[in-house]
């Protein structure tokens, strides 16, 4: 587990600037880096029926419209409504205040920065620049990028299982190996509640408004 600064400065530099997660994403569409799963996944003779039922719901949920900007933000938001279930309205005030004129509410201002996340994956430079719009749903279901998808999946499920079962009932588990970098430290925090209590938690929060102080000051 990241120690709470990392994790605290993390969460700041995704509320501060949400663009920046394309930065982090470089590596999401490497070609190396998809074949080196796509060759993992051949030998992995043992995940290969598991697989196979992980492919047919990857179809199944972009042809539904996953890919969509609706869909990611809305991937976002559910976790970021899970962390904000965790915080106490007056930290949220302080915390938010700090981005944004006047504090609007937890809501909306999560719909600000979910919606910047999700233009940025679905719509914006990183798909634009890497694979063209339009071509996004068939390289999906190509190779590395499915295994990387399905794996990203099950290791969510084992490592996280809170945040897969919030993810899980919309197929949001398998946009996860694209929105690790946004929503990783967040996960991390509620992990932090999870195994080492309320006091740790806010710990990482005095240090989320401390970062932010820093940040504006």
């Amino acid at each position: 587990m990241s120690d709470y600064r990392e994790i605290a400065e993390r969460i700041v530099k995704i509320i501060i600037s949400p663009d920046t997660v394309v930065g982090f994403m470089d590596g999401v569409m490497s070609v190396p880096i998809d074949l080196g799963y796509m060759v993992y996944g051949y030998f992995d003779t043992e995940a290969h029926y598991a697989h196979d039922r992980g492919r047919m719901r990857i179809a199944q949920a972009i042809h539904k419209g996953i890919l969509s900007h609706d869909r990611i933000s809305d991937a976002v938001q559910i976790i970021f409504t899970e962390f904000d279930k965790q915080i106490t309205e007056s930290d949220q005030n302080k915390i938010y205040s700090r981005v944004v004129s006047s504090v609007v509410g937890r809501i909306l201002t999560n719909s600000k920065i979910s919606a910047r996340i999700a233009v940025v994956i679905a719509g914006g430079t990183f798909i634009h620049t890497k694979i063209g719009g339009g071509a996004i749903g068939s390289v999906f279901l190509l190779g590395g990028m499915t295994e990387r998808c399905i794996r990203a999946s099950e290791k969510l499920s084992v490592e996280e299982p809170e945040a897969y079962q919030l993810l899980r009932p919309r197929d949001y588990d398998l946009l996860y190996f694209l929105l690790e970098p946004a929503l990783k430290p967040f996960i991390d925090a509620l992990s932090v509640k999870r195994h080492q209590g309320t006091y740790a938690f806010n710990k990482i929060l005095m240090l989320v408004e401390e970062e932010l102080g820093n940040h504006h000051g």
